[in-house]
């Protein structure tokens, strides 16, 4: 997969909005949902941000899915993530870059869980690699920068390599909205 270069990084554009209204409390109102709007793309790159673990669902080379949990980083338009050059999603990868790195919550009366659909590119840019690095210990703090810590020592393997760090622009995501029972799904189209 190509390497994306200083000019060929994700850009943060905006996104069409929509609220699809067969999924959402519009069409099937309850108290306090007479006014459902879609949520905007802001709010969904803070939530982005803020998650701490994603799901990634990547495709074999025979069609089934795989799906496993990682940590990333949102950074300028895209959502980085990083894996072993041998494990399962890596090889999933370098066969099909199309995945979908999902995050949410488990109630079913609160939160907004997000799908972003997108082709994964790997990351071998030094000047970019040092940018994830930076916004993955921002987010993690100790959990990478203390030699205690979970992943300790995760810049360094993405800086030698040890570890593949790959980049998502979306292509498309969805936002799955619940507010003590009122439901919203907003697509947002790059």
């Amino acid at each position: 997969m190509p390497t994306p270069g200083p000019a060929e990084r994700p850009s943060a554009q905006q996104p069409t909005t929509d609220l699809d209204t067969r999924y959402s409390s519009a069409l099937q109102p309850r108290p306090g949902a007479e006014h459902v709007t879609a949520t905007e793309w802001a709010e969904a790159q803070r939530r982005l941000e803020a998650a701490e673990i994603f799901w990634l669902s990547t495709v074999r080379p025979d069609g089934r899915l795989h799906v496993t949990p990682v940590i990333a980083a949102w950074h300028e338009g895209a959502l980085y993530f990083s894996t072993g050059p041998g494990e399962q999603k890596a090889r999933n990868l370098a066969h099909d870059g199309h995945c979908a790195p999902t995050t949410g919550g488990n109630s079913l009366t609160a939160g907004l869980d997000l799908v972003v659909e997108g082709e994964a590119e790997q990351v071998t840019d030094p000047a970019l690699l040092e940018e994830v690095i930076a916004a993955y210990e921002a987010k993690y703090g100790p959990h990478i920068t203390a030699p205690e810590g979970t992943f300790h020592g995760i810049g360094d393997a993405f800086r030698k390599g040890d570890a593949v760090v790959f980049a998502v622009a979306p292509a498309t995501a969805y936002g799955f909205g619940r507010d003590d029972g009122v439901y919203t799904h907003t697509r947002w189209a790059f």
